[in-house]
């Protein structure tokens, strides 16, 4: 989103969408995005507009990420886009024997023999990257997420906004977690992607702080917690000074005002472009009305304890939407008034009040997430406790076929 749009809360918004290049035939990564793209292109180039949608590539060679090529209201619309870019870049990839893969984590990659750093455009970034953290593990090497970016203008929007992301963080995953395999075996986290993900940054923790964010209110407050600091941990270790305070940011949802945009980063990649825009829908929904205060005063949102919420987060991605909130302060600022409650009634709760502003075909989609669960939970389901290769390859390719088909995927 570009500043100079001045868009207001929920005017439009911005989706990007990371998927897997894997080998059609073993579904093993394959580092071809660079080919990809010359292919497409006619020449090396590290980024691709394609109308609605535009591609790009960040850190790893087998990540493509689609994303919409400027803000957009229709949500629904750009889930045809993404579909479309889908089917052409299955098209492209097919000439290698390659295609996409949906999820939030590739299921039985090495990271440490696998992992082929973007060798173009912004490669010292990444190789700086490398050096500090060494990027040979799942949590920089095999993670794919989608990226929702909501709009503010003036730190009065940013405040209200900030605070219901924030407010919401630890329960989105309970909606999205798609990464319960990793090394070809269940972990025992629904979202494996988000566990390896919190000690990326072990080394430097400023950057990722306690992954859910701080409670600031204006821009020169987040420059004064955030910022700063996250620009003197890197100091010592970036000496040219290549490093921007915007892309070392890790936190689950970052602030971009020089896009007039906050950014929320959790959201696992799901089985297709429906879904993924379908939650979208759903959190916008549910981050407008805290926004507005219908639910809860704004100000008492803004006090919640930031290890409160942590907490939280950390049950919710390893159980999912069987995790019980027993906060009870917590639920009411939702709204409810009961002691406790499964993360899935929650969300339950949440979308009937909330349906009325979605479109048909995503509350469809979003009933079968409700009903059947995360995509984690669903995958779980068809491996029926068989994590043999086999039946990951069975599984994985059922969810290939879902992004290509843009259907969702039901065990």
């Amino acid at each position: 989103m570009s500043a100079a749009a001045a868009l207001h809360l929920f005017a439009a918004f911005g989706l990007e969408i990371e998927y897997m290049v894997v080998d059609r035939a073993s579904l093993d990564v394959r580092p071809l995005v660079d080919r990809l793209f010359r292919d497409f292109a006619g020449r090396q180039v590290s980024d691709v507009d394609n109308g609605a949608i535009a591609w790009s590539n960040e850190l790893a060679a087998h990540v493509l990420e689609l994303k919409t090529n400027g803000p957009t209201a229709d949500l629904q619309r750009a889930a045809a886009d993404f579909h479309r870019n889908v089917e052409l870049i299955d098209g492209l990839l097919a000439r290698h024997g390659a295609m996409l893969l949906p999820g939030g984590a590739h299921p039985w990659m090495d990271p440490g023999r696998e992992m082929v750093l973007w060798p173009h455009d912004a490669h010292e970034i990444y190789d700086l990257y490398n050096t500090i953290f060494d990027c040979r593990g799942h949590g920089w090497a095999n993670l794919q997420s989608a990226h929702l970016n909501l709009p503010f203008h003036g730190d009065a929007e940013f405040a209200r906004l900030h605070t219901a992301i924030r407010l919401l963080l630890p329960l989105m995953p309970a909606l999205t977690a798609s990464s319960p395999i990793l090394d070809g075996r269940p972990t025992g986290w629904l979202d494996s992607r988000l566990d390896v993900y919190l000690h990326n940054q072990d080394r430097l923790p400023a950057l990722t702080g306690r992954l859910i964010p701080e409670p600031v209110t204006s821009e020169a407050e987040y420059e004064e917690r955030i910022f700063a600091p996250i620009m003197a941990a890197i100091a010592p270790y970036d000496p040219a000074g290549i490093m921007d305070r915007y892309f070392l940011n890790a936190r689950g949802a970052i602030a971009r005002f020089d896009r007039g945009a906050i950014e929320i980063r959790i959201l696992d990649t799901q089985e297709c472009p429906l879904a993924d825009c379908s939650i979208a829908r759903l959190l916008i929904e549910c981050l407008r009305s805290l926004a507005a205060g219908e639910w809860s005063d704004p100000g008492a949102q803004g006090r919640v304890d930031t290890e409160r919420l942590r907490r939280l987060f950390l049950a919710v991605i390893r159980q999912g939407g069987e995790t019980m909130v027993e906060d009870r302060d917590y639920l009411r600022l939702f709204g409810f008034n009961e002691r406790e409650m499964p993360a899935c009634a929650v969300w339950a709760g949440l979308f009937d009040r909330c349906a009325g502003a979605i479109d048909a075909g995503s509350r469809a989609a979003l009933a079968v997430i409700l009903d059947q669960g995360c995509l984690a939970s669903r995958i779980l389901r068809a491996l029926d406790g068989d994590s043999r290769r086999e039946r990951l390859q069975a599984v994985y390719r059922r969810l290939a076929r879902s992004l290509a088909t843009n259907t969702q995927f039901v065990p």
